[in-house]
């Protein structure tokens, strides 16, 4: 299986996102290392993994909230899909003892995060930059205007 490695490509320069996605691509790795072990660190890695990410997409969506996006924007919605496979494997592994679909889903992820990274996470930093957002504080140095329809997309014409 092809582990995915922290890199500067992955980096978006918004320091807390990027911290949260060194510790996702981490979390990743911890998993993909497991199954090739004894079942009690899978069980681990995997109710880490859903844990974080759990946090890790609530997070960005409360940014997403703050900043104008609509509630069932495209990025919202793939998070909402991958947390429902993430959910479901965990499950399959946790009832059924299924490595292989564990595995699948690491493989799966380790294609699908840097792709999502470069595309919604890229824009959602990019829209936190341009409106000057912090998200330690939730404070916008330019708020969204009275009437501004919500962003249904993912922030950039560039998401796609």
């Amino acid at each position: 299986m092809a582990a995915l490695t922290w890199s500067d490509a992955l980096a978006l320069q918004q320091p807390r996102m990027d911290t949260t996605h060194q510790e996702f691509v981490a979390l990743l790795g911890t998993l993909e290392a497991a199954l090739d072990g004894p079942v009690a660190p899978i069980d681990s890695a995997m109710e880490d993994l859903l844990a974080h990410t759990e946090a890790h997409f609530a997070q960005e969506e409360r940014w997403m909230q703050a900043l104008g996006f609509a509630s069932g924007n495209c990025h919202a919605f793939q998070h909402a899909h991958v947390l429902q496979v993430l959910r479901e494997v965990a499950s399959l592994w946790r009832n059924e003892g299924d490595l292989a679909v564990v595995r699948q889903l690491a493989g799966e992820l380790v294609k699908w995060f840097p792709v999502h990274a470069r595309t919604m996470d890229a824009a959602l930093a990019q829209t936190m930059a341009e409106r000057g957002f912090d998200p330690d504080t939730g404070r916008l140095a330019q708020p969204v205007a009275p009437g501004t329809a919500p962003v249904t997309g993912c922030g950039s014409a560039g998401c796609g």
